[in-house]
C-alpha cells in the first residue's frame, strides 16, 4: 500500500470516529432530555391515573376483548397498565408491576426505540415496528409493535398497542428463505434442464441448463413471464421435427398428463429427455413442472451396445462351440444354435429342464455335480464330460464353466461353453495306439542293428584276420602291388567296421531317455584338446570361459569332438586356426566353432546333416558325423547351423539349453 492510500485510508478512519462521538453526544443528549421529561412526566401520573379510573370501566372491557398482549403507557415508556398477556410475555409478576419499557430493550435497539418515539409522537401511531426485548427471565425475543397517542383535550398524554411475539415467526421466515434459496441453488447446479410454469403456461423460473441446452443465450431471469411456446419456438428450428415439436408441446400443456421420457432430436445429433409433472392443489392446477436431460451419450452409447450385442448374439449363434446358460437350479435358460447341432435336441425340448438330468452319462453325473457347486463359489476350469446325444450317441465334449453375476454381485446361474472333441479323442486313441506301435518297433529296430552290428562285424574281423595271416604267411614273397592291395583291403575293412560302429550311435541317439547332470563345457574341451591328435600346424583357441549347462556328459563331449575333428580334418592353410566362443541367451547358450579350412558352398549347406552325405571323399569319413552331431543339440533342445565360404572357412553355431 502506498504512503498516499495511508493517508486517505488513516483521514477517513478519523472522519467516522469523530462522526462516531457525535452521534454519541447526541444520543447523551437526546436520553438527557427524555429522563428529564420522564421526571415531569411523573407529577402528572396521579392526573392520568385518575383520569384513567373515571374511564376504567371502558377500559376494562376493552382489555377484556383483547387476547394479544396490550399495553398503555406514559409517554416516557413507563407502563400504567397491561393484560394477562402483556405479562406472560415480559415475563412481570403481575398486571401493576412497575416498568419502564426502556429497561427490557435489548442494549443494541437504544438507537432505535429512540427512532420509534420520534415516529410515534410525529404520525400518532406505530405500525408494525420491530425491536428485540430480553424478557425478566432473560429470554430473548423478537417483538413486532402497532400502536398510537391517546390524547386529553387534543394534547398527548400516553401511548397504548398491541405487542406481538414473532421469535419463532421471524425464525421459520429465515428457515423458509435458507430453504428457498438452498433449493434454488440447487435447481440452478442441476445437470438438467428445470421450466417451471403458472397455471397460464407462464414461466415463473428455469435454470441455467435449460438456457444451455436449447443455446437460448439469455440468463433464466429473462424467461420470467414468458409463455413456454413462445421459448421453445426460438430455438425450434435447431429439432429434426420443429412442428411436430411444438405440437406435441401444446398437446402436453393441455392435457395436463404425466409424460415420462419423450426424446427430442437436434439437428447437430444431441438428444434430450423430456419429462412433464402436472402440479395441482385441492383439483386445481396450480401449473406444471418440465424437466429436460441430454441423454445423447446414453442414446450413442446404447445404440453402439445393441450394435454389439447383435454382432455378439450373431457371433455366438454361429460360432463352433456349445452354448448353454443357466440358474442356479441348473435349470436351462438359453441355448445356441451349434449345441442344439451338437446334442440333436430342439431349443423347446431343452430351455426349462435340468441340463444335468439329460445329458451327461450315468458314470459322469457327480463329475457334473460338483463342477456346479465349485461354480457356485467361482471356481472356472475346463473338464472333459461324456454325453449322450438325442440319438443315444455316446460323444466327448470339452466342458468350460463360469458363473453368471448380476448389478449386485449374486450369482445368478452359470454360463456353459462345450467343444465336441469326439473326433480328436478318436485321433488322440489312433495316436496313441501308433505310439504303442512305433515304440516296439524302434525297440526291434534297435535289436536289430545291434544283432546287424554284431553279424557284419563278425565276418570283418575274419577278413581282417585272414589278411592278416596271409601277409605274415607270405612275407617276403609278395610283391609291391600285392602289399598295396592287401593293405587296401585292410584299409577298406577298418572303414567299413567304423560306419557299422556309426549307425549303431546313430540308432541309438534319442532312443532312451538320457541321464542329465552338470556338465562343465569348459573342461570338456581342455580335455579333448589334449586327447585328439591336432597338428602343430593348426591351434585351437578358445575365447571365452564355456559355461555349466544340464546335459549328458558322454554325448556333449562327442559333439564338441566330432566338430572340432572335422575342422581339423578340412584346414588346408599353412597356419590352421579354430576359435571357440560361447554366447549367453535367455534360455540357452549358443556356441561357435570357426575354422580357416577349405570351406563349403552354400548350395550344400542344406545337405551336410543328413546321414552319408559326405561332400569331400575322404578315407576315414563315413557322412554320418554331422547327422550325429545335430541329433546331439536336438536331444538338448537346441539347433545348429553354420556359415561357410569357399576357401575361407567355416563357422558352426549351435545352441545348447541352460537346464
Amino acid at each position: 500500500m502506498s504512503k498516499e492510500q495511508i493517508e486517505i485510508l488513516q483521514q477517513a478512519l478519523e472522519k467516522e470516529k469523530a462522526a462516531r462521538k457525535q452521534a454519541e453526544k447526541k444520543l447523551e443528549t437526546k436520553t438527557a432530555e427524555f429522563l428529564k421529561a420522564n421526571q415531569k412526566l411523573k407529577k402528572t401520573n396521579k392526573e392520568l391515573e385518575e383520569l384513567f379510573l373515571s374511564r376504567d370501566t371502558q377500559l376494562q372491557g376493552v382489555f377484556e376483548s383483547i387476547v394479544e398482549p396490550y399495553i398503555i403507557m406514559d409517554l416516557a415508556g413507563n407502563i400504567m397498565k397491561m393484560n394477562e398477556a402483556a405479562v406472560a410475555m415480559f415475563d412481570f409478576k403481575n398486571t401493576k408491576e412497575d416498568c419502564n419499557l426502556n429497561s427490557i430493550l435489548h442494549p443494541s435497539e437504544t438507537t432505535r426505540v429512540l427512532e420509534s418515539y420520534q415516529i410515534l409522537y410525529k404520525e400518532g401511531q406505530l405500525t408494525n415496528f420491530t425491536l428485540k426485548i430480553i424478557t425478566r427471565k432473560k429470554r430473548h425475543i423478537l417483538i413486532q409493535i402497532n400502536a398510537n397517542i391517546i390524547y386529553d383535550k387534543g394534547k398527548p398524554v400516553a401511548a397504548q398497542g398491541i405487542v406481538r411475539d414473532i421469535t419463532q415467526e421471524k425464525a421459520n421466515e429465515e428457515q423458509l428463505l435458507e430453504s428457498k434459496n438452498r433449493l434454488s441453488t440447487l435447481v440452478n447446479n442441476l445437470d438438467n434442464g428445470v421450466l417451471l410454469e403458472d397455471e397460464n403456461h407462464r414461466i415463473i423460473s428455469s435454470n441455467k441448463k435449460f438456457t444451455e441446452l436449447f443455446s437460448l443465450g439469455v440468463p433464466p431471469e429473462e424467461l420470467q413471464g414468458l409463455s413456454n411456446i413462445e421459448v421453445f419456438k426460438q430455438k425450434s428450428h435447431l429439432l429434426t421435427k420443429p412442428e411436430a415439436f411444438l405440437n406435441n408441446i401444446q398437446s402436453i400443456s393441455q392435457k395436463k398428463e404425466t409424460v415420462f421420457s419423450e426424446v427430442i432430436e437436434f439437428k447437430n445429433g444431441k438428444i434430450l429427455e423430456l419429462n412433464y409433472l402436472p402440479i395441482a392443489q385441492a383439483n386445481q392446477s396450480k401449473g406444471s413442472l418440465w424437466t429436460f436431460k441430454d441423454i445423447t451419450l446414453i442414446r450413442t452409447y446404447l445404440k453402439r451396445l445393441e450394435i454389439e450385442q447383435q454382432k455378439y448374439y450373431s457371433i455366438i449363434s454361429n460360432i463352433n462351440l456349445g452354448l448353454i446358460e443357466v440358474d442356479t437350479e441348473n435349470v436351462i435358460l438359453m441355448v445356441n444354435d451349434s449345441f442344439l447341432s451338437m446334442t440333436g435336441y430342439k431349443e423347446e425340448e431343452l430351455v426349462g429342464i435340468k441340463g444335468k438330468n439329460l445329458l451327461p452319462i450315468k458314470e459322469d453325473l457327480d463329475l457334473v455335480k460338483k463342477k456346479l457347486e465349485e461354480r457356485k463359489k467361482g471356481k472356472i476350469e475346463s473338464y472333459e464330460l461324456r454325453i449322450k446325444n438325442k440319438q443315444g450317441e455316446i460323444r466327448y465334449w470339452m466342458a468350460s464353466g463360469a458363473p453368471n453375476y448380476d448389478l449386485e454381485g449374486n450369482i445368478t446361474g452359470s454360463i456353459g461353453v462345450y467343444y465336441d472333441i469326439t473326433e480328436i479323442k478318436k485321433l488322440q486313441n489312433q495316436k496313441e495306439n501308433l505310439l504303442l506301435k512305433l515304440e516296439k518297433r524302434n525297440e526291434e529296430l534297435q535289436e536289430y542293428a545291434h544283432i546287424v552290428s554284431h553279424d557284419l562285424k563278425s565276418p570283418l574281423r575274419s577278413v581282417s584276420a585272414l589278411v592278416s595271416w596271409l601277409k605274415e604267411d607270405n612275407k617276403g614273397k609278395l610283391d609291391n602291388a600285392s602289399i598295396q592291395n592287401f593293405s587296401l583291403i585292410e584299409s577298406t575293412v577298418e572303414k567299413m567296421e567304423q560306419l557299422i560302429t556309426d549307425i549303431l550311435e546313430y540308432s541309438s541317439i534319442g532312443s532312451e531317455e538320457i541321464e542329465k547332470s552338470d556338465v562343465n563345457i569348459n573342461t570338456v574341451v581342455t580335455d579333448l584338446i589334449q586327447m585328439l591328435f591336432i597338428p602343430e600346424h593348426i591351434s585351437v583357441n578358445v575365447l571365452s570361459k564355456l559355461p555349466i549347462i544340464k546335459g549328458n556328459k558322454t554325448k556333449l563331449q562327442q559333439l564338441f569332438q566330432n566338430l572340432i575333428s572335422n575342422a581339423v580334418k578340412f584346414i588346408d592353410k599353412e597356419v590352421g586356426i579354430i576359435d571357440i566362443n560361447v554366447k549367453e541367451l535367455s534360455t540357452h547358450y549358443k556356441f561357435c566353432i570357426k575354422d580357416n579350412g577349405i570351406g563349403i558352398e552354400k548350395k550344400f549347406h542344406h545337405k551336410i546333416f543328413r546321414i552319408f552325405n559326405t561332400l569331400n571323399k575322404s578315407e576315414d569319413s563315413t557322412g554320418i558325423g554331422l547327422s550325429i552331431v545335430k541329433k546331439i543339440v536336438e536331444l538338448h533342445e537346441g539347433k545348429i547351423w553354420l556359415e561357410s565360404e569357399p576357401n575361407i572357412g567355416t563357422t558352426f553355431y549351435f545352441t545348447l539349453k541352460k537346464q
